[in-house]
């Protein structure tokens, strides 16, 4: 696609400055021009930057801010790219990221009868998650239905019974170890992770970061994924995924809600994780992702514990002070989680100074990175990270209150 950010979204260049305007520019020309790759079928395959394989999480948050565009491209690029996602999930319902062909290319192959399809097989239940989100937000912007199709409602069949199944955990049923020193690049307990006991919440092995979950329930992911189930059209509801809706919020709400505020994971034995990391879903997106509404009780009272050094992935420092994570070095903070911070919060002139902030960190390239350091902007991870760009984008949007013509 050659379509600029002139046509994307007209008018934006009128509302903000042109050093910014090119900066969407550059994001906008990345995403269609490196990240774009298509599958055999011609279906969009969209990487996420500097790792040649496409995340259902992180193509879902590419694309996110042309969901302010109406230019018919982009609208057909969106409906074929929930499509793709669509495909790729029904291969493999575990798997976190895809090549784009059987190639047999991967990360690691941490399972003998892994897909040549699967790059990774991380099972992460956000992943779930963001196909419905995407499939959700293209009918309710535009009105359209077409991927809806067959396809689409196996996917949801299986995400249900895979989700049921998830609910009550087998360790032996999914077993992650890696032999590389990276102790969250593993599940704990011989690769089998942590005990679980019942709560109506979904298992999730590993985090939208693609670490490891300390505590087999993560909050942020079953909010994500309950929002999703709640907002299916009435034709795609079923008695089982509103049996399924009431089992996870009951859960969230007898076990993950401690002292006035979500935690981050839990395990249904009394044990809780207390922190946030940068990576979407987290706690700090949910009224981004339209789970809860921004001055909800429960919300601020979180909001306030994980912007504070009481989070250990809380970082301050001469240029930057945010949220990092474990997948990072220490006191380095991630451009996404600078972005969430703004965009969860009512105030345009704190999207503004954030604007500032993330184009004054990015150690001249003119691209957002995955994580920098706090005092030293020069020292970043992943040159080229096509989420933090387009998270970017997402909030120039923000700050001006775009409306696509």
């Amino acid at each position: 696609m050659n379509l600029t950010a002139k046509e994307v979204f007209p008018g934006l260049e009128d509302q903000i400055s042109d050093s910014r305007f090119n900066r969407v520019s550059t994001a906008i020309d990345s995403i269609f021009n490196k990240s774009l790759a298509r599958l055999e079928n011609g279906r969009p395959f969209i990487i996420t930057g500097d790792i040649p394989a496409m995340w259902l999480r992180d193509s879902t948050w590419q694309v996110a801010p042309l969901l302010n565009s109406n230019h018919p491209d982009v609208i057909n690029l969106l409906v074929e790219l929930s499509k793709a996602q669509v495909q790729l999930f029904l291969i493999d319902p575990y798997a976190n990221a895809f090549n784009p062909a059987a190639n047999g290319e991967c990360w690691h192959k941490d399972f003998a009868d892994q897909s040549p399809w699967v790059f990774e097989r991380k099972f992460e239940l956000d992943s779930l998650a963001s196909v419905l989100y995407l499939a959700r937000m293209i009918s309710e912007k535009y009105g359209r239905f077409d991927h809806i199709d067959d396809s689409f409602k196996q996917a949801l069949t299986v995400m249900l019974n895979l989700a049921q199944r998830e609910q009550r955990h087998d360790p032996d049923s999914y077993i992650f170890k890696r032999d590389n020193d990276v102790p969250h690049d593993s599940l704990s307990h011989n690769g089998r992770g942590a005990p679980t006991a019942y709560t109506g919440m979904v298992y999730s092995a590993f985090r939208p970061s693609d670490d490891a979950c300390v505590y087999g329930y993560l909050v942020p992911s079953n909010l994500f994924f309950l929002n999703e189930l709640e907002k299916l059209s009435e034709n795609l509801k079923t008695p089982e995924s509103v049996s399924l809706s009431n089992q996870i919020r009951n859960g969230i709400e007898n076990f993950a809600i401690i002292e006035g505020r979500y935690a981050y994971e839990i395990d249904g034995l009394g044990n809780s994780l207390f922190i946030d990391d940068a990576n979407v879903p987290s706690l700090l997106s949910l009224p981004l992702l339209g789970c809860l509404a921004s001055d909800d009780k429960i919300y601020s009272a979180t909001r306030e514990f994980i912007l504070s050094e009481k989070n250990p992935y809380y970082f301050t420092g001469i240029k930057a002070v945010g949220i990092g994570s474990q997948h990072t070095p220490n006191n380095f903070v991630w451009p996404i989680a600078l972005a969430v911070e703004a965009l969860t919060s009512p105030s345009t002139e704190k999207k503004l100074a954030t604007l500032d902030i993330l184009e004054n960190t990015d150690a001249g390239t003119g691209n957002m990175h995955e994580a920098f350091n706090v005092d030293n902007p020069a020292e970043f991870t992943r040159p080229w990270f096509s989420w933090a760009d387009m998270t970017y984008v997402q909030l120039v949007l923000a700050s001006v209150n775009y409306q696509s013509i």
